[in-house]
């Protein structure tokens, strides 16, 4: 069986390892992108870090024991995955700077073909790992293309641009800003953060483990695994607080506010900088730095929308305008537009754009009807707010590689999830939202509608028993397709 992955991120590289591991040798990765590591490639900003303890964010299979501290920056994260993917000789696997344009069905051969422009790949079986923060989202402001100064969106850094002493504007106030801002705050002539939405935060310093510490990690038998499995329901407990905003969500929303007053002694500031929604329904974020810089006197924190760009600047709704040697756009991610641009046409030339004309959705965030072995790694509802997107992704690899050895020891040419199995699935996932701290605000969650593609539901653990076995009666397969018949002369 060949098998191609596209994406070389945690996901494609879970799921080749897996694949791997169990007697899958024909797999081949595409990446866009000239190295590996997804997100954490293109995200090199200033204080670029994961704010999940990396014991956590990591594989269960490749656990390390020598992180520099509780949640690691960027660069030590891409080194993990790049240990990982040669320990288990996946690199040559991999086609870098291979951008897949289209995913075709051949009903007739029972094969996907997949073209970058410059090749074509043939697979009985294709896994999009892709993810959901891939495209950056800049907002089409009026004036946009008139600004005189630099600009660019956080997760494509441009480090050849000195910002030391420049004017510089931050649009946005999400994860990524909340981590460059203190950073560039130090060193740039004024800074003006344009925020159009504040957010809940936890504290979050992140210091250097002390040698000490690092030594009983290294050498204490069984600790790492306590820590994990402490982690893990330490975790749970977030998502409980989200679920259940009125009790347990309450309560940690007075542990946030009480952080964000004890860094925040001016009033006025924390009036403007204070959330007006419910505790968890956007992404609680994770900072003991950030409020500080808004403090700092070259620092402006503005609240008025803004209206448009000038050349010279921002303008904001008050008519005020700010100038501008720089803009950054630290605007988030096209999150509910998964697998785009890639053209997926399934069977009879369906596109699966218009099967998620309605919002994205798949069966356990995996697989949809009339793609017939195709499946998605953290697609649709399978975003967690208060978990490890590794453990999801795990999960989904092993879901995967159970599903394609079924394909395989039953000598069949395809599986397409059963329409009325991803339906009640759907529904399932989208009613376990009532009640919750998602569905009180609007979010990178939802779509356009209000609907939540992103987010899954429930638990972590749940989640690892939806799809810790595969079932063959959700599927529906078909024999391998009789070769054609010899011509009679």
């Amino acid at each position: 069986m060949r098998i191609v992955i596209v994406g070389a991120g945690f996901g494609g590289i879970a799921a080749a390892i897996e694949l791997r591991r169990h007697g899958f040798t024909d797999v081949t990765i595409l990446e866009a992108a000239p190295e590996l590591g997804g997100t954490w490639f293109y995200n090199d900003y200033p204080g670029a870090a994961c704010d999940v303890p990396s014991h956590m964010y990591s594989f269960s299979f490749a656990q390390r024991r020598d992180w520099s501290r509780l949640c690691s920056p960027r660069q030590e994260i891409l080194d993990y995955l790049r240990q990982v993917v040669d320990e288990h000789g996946i690199r040559p696997l991999i086609r870098f700077s291979q951008p897949v344009a289209s995913a075709t069905f051949d009903e007739a051969t029972a094969r996907w073909r997949l073209s970058t422009g410059s090749e074509t790949f043939d697979a009985e079986a294709i896994i999009l790992a892709t993810g959901q923060l891939n495209r950056p989202a800049i907002p089409g402001l009026p004036g946009a293309e008139q600004f005189a100064g630099h600009s660019f969106h956080s997760a494509r850094w441009d480090h050849d641009y000195d910002l030391t002493g420049r004017r510089v504007a931050v649009v946005g106030t999400g994860a990524s800003a909340i981590q460059f801002v203190p950073r560039i705050a130090e060193r740039v002539e004024q800074l003006t953060v344009y925020q159009r939405t504040p957010n809940w935060l936890l504290p979050r310093r992140n210091h250097k483990y002390p040698p000490l510490v690092r030594a009983l990690i290294r050498h204490v038998p069984g600790l790492q695994r306590l820590r994990r499995a402490f982690l893990f329901n330490f975790l749970e407990g977030l998502t409980l607080s989200i679920r259940h905003p009125r009790t347990v969500g309450r309560l940690t929303a007075w542990r946030s506010a009480r952080f964000m007053r004890s860094q925040l002694p001016d009033p006025e500031l924390r009036r403007r900088v204070w959330p007006d929604y419910t505790f968890g329904c956007k992404r609680v974020l994770f900072s003991s730095h950030y409020l500080p810089a808004l403090r700092r006197a070259n620092v402006e924190l503005v609240t008025e929308p803004i209206a448009a760009i000038e050349p010279t600047g921002v303008r904001t709704g008050d008519g005020a305008t700010r100038d501008a040697d720089c803009i950054i756009w630290a605007t988030g991610f096209r999150a509910t537009e998964l697998v785009a641009p890639m053209r997926v046409e399934g069977t009879a030339g369906r596109r699966l754009e218009d099967a998620w004309a309605e919002g994205a959705h798949a069966h356990l965030g995996l697989t949809v009807p009339g793609f017939p072995s195709l499946f998605l790694m953290y697609g649709p509802n399978t975003n967690t707010s208060g978990g490890s997107i590794i453990f999801f992704e795990e999960q989904q690899a092993g879901y995967i590689r159970q599903a394609l050895a079924h394909l395989r020891d039953g000598a069949y040419a395809t599986l397409d999830v059963r329409t009325e199995v991803e339906a009640i699935s759907n529904r399932e996932t989208q009613e376990r939202f009532a009640g919750t701290a998602w569905t009180d605000c609007h979010s990178w969650y939802q779509d356009d509608r209000g609907r939540i593609v992103a987010n899954w539901p429930g638990y972590m653990r749940e989640y690892l028993e939806r799809v810790r076995s595969f079932e063959p009666a959700e599927y529906v397969f078909t024999p391998v397709p009789a070769p054609a018949p010899s011509a009679v002369t």
